[in-house]
């Protein structure tokens, strides 16, 4: 949109006269804002030459009513110091009065002299800035009008002319420091984002050694058990053939169990899959537990969970009463070997292991052991016998999910409970904490 420049003062009068002096062939022509406008030609041949064009009509000189030819000066020089091309067009009033009637003037002259700003002057009361390549005309239009005088009021033509250079410079040099800033802002936040990547990917390289070394440390123990099963299997020497039905069924699914077992330490690649194992193992060493009963014409023994304290003992006999160093008492399962050894005071025969170069007991060795003891005990059992024993992120672990046989992704909200209920209250892993 085309402004008028309000109440000016000092104006030249040369542009004044010129807006008396424009013919009026006819009603029609009085109002149409191309009458009496100069040829494209002239205009680009005078802008090439010093970046200035006065339209004829319009007094230069030292007459009263003339433009003074230092006003013109300045601004052939402004024209010939500025960074960016900037042009000057001085035409009578009355043309150019519109946005429609700028571009119909201006834009075959820019097409022919090239990119630049154009500040158009059209009488004494009309300022417009247009450009082919520039976007921001209209700023550099109003911070023109402000260093021409428009701050007090009274902006001048000429003075507003002259502040085209600096205006354009201005603010191409802040749309400069933007890009800048844009460029420092979007290097800044690709930093972020590599930094972002390199962390999680160190974090997950982190983690994939630390699993496959808990993998490896958990599977060595799984295979310690599996051979010592093994070994109990064969060192019975039974005729299948001379005993009765239930001796075969149950030392073949002692057998089996043992196969199992071994098939399954081969193919795990999770720690969690331990669970597997000894869930397989804890069955054989039922079966082996009634097989022998049975030969030796005993009754057979309920199914009890594994001896708590070294499950390589088998099947539990009984429960004792038990605490850890500097813990209080809790019930737990035993074999008759360890269940002597707590109720005389004694140590009972612990399963350690080995974690970070350092024996401790399967039980106090961290999370990743939870799916040992979770495929012996299961939920229910592993519940009761450590109520209260605070055994820190393993526990919450095995309440996850470990003990129940199943994977996290099958807990749904139950996993969720027992993490944030029981997972709660065992605190921070490390050993016992009572």
């Amino acid at each position: 949109m085309l402004r008028r420049l309000v109440t000016p003062t000092m104006l030249t009068a040369g542009l004044a006269a010129a807006a008396m002096t424009v013919p009026a062939a006819s009603a029609a022509a009085e109002t149409d804002e191309t009458a009496g406008l100069p040829d494209t030609q002239d205009v680009v041949s005078e802008l090439e030459d010093d970046g200035v064009y006065v339209d004829p009509a319009i007094d230069v000189g030292t007459g009263e009513d003339a433009i003074p030819e230092g006003e013109i000066a300045v601004l052939e020089n402004a024209a010939a110091q500025a960074d960016t091309p900037v042009y000057y067009v001085l035409v009578p009033g009355g043309n150019t009065t519109s946005e429609a009637g700028v571009n119909a003037f201006m834009d075959p002259v820019m097409a022919e002299v090239g990119d630049g700003a154009y500040g158009v002057l059209s009488g004494v009361d009309t300022f417009e800035v247009t450009s082919p390549n520039l976007e921001n005309t209209e700023e550099i239009r109003e911070l023109s009008l402000q260093e021409g005088g428009g701050a007090t009021g009274t902006p001048n033509p000429i003075d507003t002319l002259a502040a085209v250079p600096e205006a354009t410079t201005e603010l191409e040099e802040a749309q400069d420091a933007n890009a800048v800033s844009g460029f420092v802002l979007l290097a800044v936040l690709v930093l972020l984002i590599g930094a972002g990547g390199w962390f999680v990917h160190n974090q997950r390289k982190k983690r994939e050694a630390e699993k496959a070394k808990q993998l490896e440390e958990i599977k060595q123990m799984a295979t310690e058990d599996v051979v010592r099963l093994g070994e109990d299997v064969s060192r019975f020497e039974i005729d299948l053939s001379a005993v009765d039905e239930a001796t075969r069924e149950d030392y073949t699914r002692a057998m089996d169990s043992y196969d199992q077992a071994k098939s399954l330490l081969d193919t795990i690649q999770e720690p969690d899959q331990v669970r597997l194992v000894t869930g397989a193992l804890e069955d054989g060493r039922y079966y082996m537990a009634a097989t022998r009963a049975r030969l030796n014409g005993e009754e057979v023994p309920e199914r009890r969970g594994p001896c708590f304290f070294n499950p390589q003992h088998g099947p539990s006999t009984q429960d004792v009463t038990w605490a850890p160093p500097g813990g209080s008492p809790r019930e737990v399962t035993a074999c008759d070997q360890c269940a002597q050894a707590v109720r005389l005071g004694g140590q009972p025969d612990v399963r350690m292991v080995e974690v970070d170069g350092e024996r401790r007991p399967y039980y106090d060795a961290g999370p990743a052991y939870s799916p040992y003891a979770g495929g012996y005990f299961g939920l229910n059992m592993m519940t009761g016998m450590f109520t209260g024993m605070m055994m820190g992120s393993m526990m919450g672990s095995m309440m996850g999910g470990g003990m129940m046989g199943a994977g996290a992704e099958d807990m749904g909200d139950a996993g969720g409970d027992f993490g944030g209920d029981l997972g709660g209250d065992f605190g921070d892993f490390g050993g016992f904490d009572f």
